[in-house]
């Protein structure tokens, strides 16, 4: 816990805090819909399955110190007594965090969707024995003394692409390395291959998915919540709904 104790947990959560990903079709503000404008990729894109959970961090340090966060704030470190039992997502990825690979230097994020027990409404459909499940869907670098800068700077760092995303070939080999379980990878196609108009990219949304590829026993519920685009790089990530394609083509419908 040396190097943890010298560390500012303020700067280090707002560093190392998962940004804010657009959906694929623009929300319309007025009412939830979608509109036509579309988030733009180029080259290779990868789909995976969005799971209904919780975001959730591991923050490792080399040496093998870590914290264990929340999207929004940090929960537990190595070697605490007590722990935040929030939606159990210490209880579900401190074994995990235990065993993983620490950085050489500077800071790593893992960050993982926690799902099923008893997180949001949709647990259901991932578990009928409340079971806890975890699936990692991207890894960041942070250095070490962006943590030194005023909490402001920090923020404006990480708004405009500070952190440094793992590719999809790194992420897999560090996910094969320790392995850790990612989110399901569905296809990766070109992005000229995406389709951009609601009823269409509905359709190829479903087929690349029917149901989740994420139960954790036999009596899961089975329904996906969608789909999460992202270019191989991670210069570009997208996320779309299912309920939100649904909800738009039948508004639209009605009309």
């Amino acid at each position: 816990m040396t190097l943890l104790r010298t560390v500012d947990l303020t700067a280090l959560n707002s560093a190392t805090k998962y940004p804010s990903i657009p959906t694929y079709h623009e929300l319309d503000p007025r009412n939830g819909g979608l509109l036509d404008t579309v988030t733009p990729f180029t080259g290779d894109v990868l789909l995976t399955e969005k799971i209904d959970g919780t975001n959730a961090r591991i923050i490792t340090f080399a040496g093998g110190d870590y914290v264990i966060g929340s999207r929004e704030e940090l929960l537990h470190a190595r070697g605490d007594l007590i722990h935040n039992p929030a939606l159990g997502i210490v209880e579900t990825l401190r074994p995990l965090a235990d065993r993983i690979t620490p950085p050489q230097n500077g800071i790593r994020v893992h960050y993982v969707e926690v799902y099923g027990g008893k997180v949001g409404s949709a647990s259901r459909q991932y578990t009928g024995d409340q079971r806890l499940g975890h699936r990692l869907f991207d890894v960041a670098t942070i250095p070490l003394d962006i943590l030194e800068h005023p909490l402001t700077a920090i923020s404006t760092w990480r708004d405009n692409g500070g952190q440094h995303y793992h590719t999809e070939d790194e992420l897999t080999l560090l996910a094969q390395t320790d392995t850790i379980a990612t989110v399901p990878r569905l296809a990766t196609l070109p992005a000229t291959a995406l389709p951009t108009g609601i009823d269409e990219t509905h359709a190829f949304f479903l087929h690349h998915l029917t149901g989740t590829q994420a139960a954790l026993d036999d009596g899961a519920g089975g329904r996906a919540e969608g789909i999460v685009l992202r270019t191989t790089d991670r210069s570009a990530t997208a996320k779309a709904r299912f309920q939100d394609y649904n909800r738009t083509i039948k508004r639209r419908n009605k009309h």
